[in-house]
């Protein structure tokens, strides 16, 4: 057994906050107005479904492959860096030409190359807050702040210069989150007696299968709003610049709930929290689909938000890390993104687009919605009730020296 790391710095820390803001602000104009520039060009909805969806299918084998290599050398940064750079560079292809064949080929590559950067990323911020990891919350927070500064500007950029402008303001945002990735500092490897585990085993353990296989539900259920949330709300009287406070909104009560994380996992089994987001999302979708006229009912459904992400998010990442341990964490956080955004955001955008031509916007929702709802089951009985190797409170916040006992489910 190593013994505990120090705490990580804030030279280590800040350029993972650099990158997670400049990421996300990315990630801030390409979630709400992308596809609003897509049917701009005269794109079908499942034509506009299929480049969406090309995020999630790279994502089901690309991180797992990044991941790999960057376990078998021992060191991380020296991918994000190459993998960050190829993204901007192939991104600016979208101004070649805005036919669905090229954008697909453009895409495709660009996204062949980000799809591990945030495991990898993840993977080593954890590695940074070794003894500390309580932290991560602030830490991430700065995505979620980068993402709300971009979806607020972007709203106002496309509202009163068009959607053309979209394009090199997001190209801007890719090079800074290349220039920002290689000021990323690599963590210290991870040594632990749990290191001979066979990667086979973990994957087989009746709690990891649960936890991807509910992880794949969540992202079908967002499979809708990451389509076509924006486009749903403009045709039915939104404004853009209304959808964007929508947007910013969600994501500010994903930053509070970061902020708080540590609270909260000291306080709830993160079982609970995961099965709490999980219903949320079940409702919050149905309702989203059901009543996009009732401006109460939009705005309650965009701030929770925090909890259809922040929470899950959050407790999903402390628990990848608590099963795949040492030299297998890159892996698991891959692993993660693959099967959980990769496979089940790629089948729930797909869903989504196929669904929304045949039947409508309130029912692809709806489907969204009964995703949500599918995630809490399989969680609630494939996910136990106490955790054999993480009997106090030191463990369920990812491995902080907090030593209260946590609350049971």
């Amino acid at each position: 057994m190593t013994p505990p790391q120090p705490p990580a710095g804030a030279a280590a820390l800040r350029p993972l906050g650099a990158f997670y803001f400049w990421y996300f602000a990315w990630l801030g104009l390409w979630g709400p107005y992308f596809t609003l520039y897509l049917k701009a060009q005269g794109l079908a909805a499942f034509e506009i479904a299929v480049l969406v969806a090309i995020v999630p299918v790279t994502r089901m084998v690309g991180p797992t492959l990044w991941g790999a290599v960057a376990d078998a050398r021992g060191r991380r940064i020296g991918i994000v860096r190459l993998t960050a750079t190829g993204a901007s560079i192939a991104f600016a292809g979208v101004f070649a030409s805005a036919s669905f064949t090229w954008l697909f080929a453009v895409l495709l590559v660009t996204n062949a190359f980000s799809c591990g950067l945030l495991p990898l990323v993840e993977a080593t911020t954890m590695g940074h807050l070794t003894g500390v990891s309580h932290r991560y919350g602030r830490v991430r927070a700065w995505g979620s702040v980068g993402f709300v500064i971009a979806v607020l500007a972007g709203g106002a950029l496309v509202e009163r210069a068009g959607v053309d402008r979209l394009l090199p303001a997001m190209a801007v945002l890719l090079a800074l989150h290349a220039v920002a990735a290689w000021r990323i500092v690599e963590a210290p490897p991870a040594a632990h007696a749990v290191d001979a585990t066979p990667l086979g085993e973990v994957l087989r353990s009746r709690p990891v299968v649960a936890l991807f296989a509910a992880c794949a539900l969540m992202s079908v259920a967002h499979g809708p709003f990451h389509t076509f949330y924006s486009i749903w709300m403009v045709e039915h009287g939104w404004s853009k610049d209304g959808v964007g406070l929508l947007w910013a909104l969600g994501v500010v009560c994903e930053i509070g709930v970061f902020l708080v994380w540590r609270r909260l996992a000291a306080r709830f089994a993160l079982r609970t929290l995961l099965l709490f987001a999980f219903v949320t999302a079940g409702v919050r979708f149905v309702l989203t689909g059901a009543m996009p006229h009732v401006a109460v009912v939009v705005v309650a459904c965009a701030a929770s938000h925090g909890i259809t992400f922040g929470v899950f998010h959050a407790a999903a990442v402390a628990l990848v890390h608590r099963h795949f341990a040492g030299r297998l964490q890159a892996r698991g956080q891959a692993l993660y993104s693959s099967i959980g955004f990769g496979f089940g955001g790629a089948v729930g955008g797909l869903l989504a687009g196929a669904v929304w031509d045949a039947a409508g916007g309130a029912t692809a929702f709806a489907i969204g919605g009964a995703a949500g709802f599918a995630a809490a089951i399989v969680a609630a009985t494939g996910l136990p009730r106490r955790d054999a190797d993480a009997p106090r409170a030191a463990v369920v916040v990812d491995g902080s020296t907090d030593s209260r006992s946590p609350k049971t489910p």
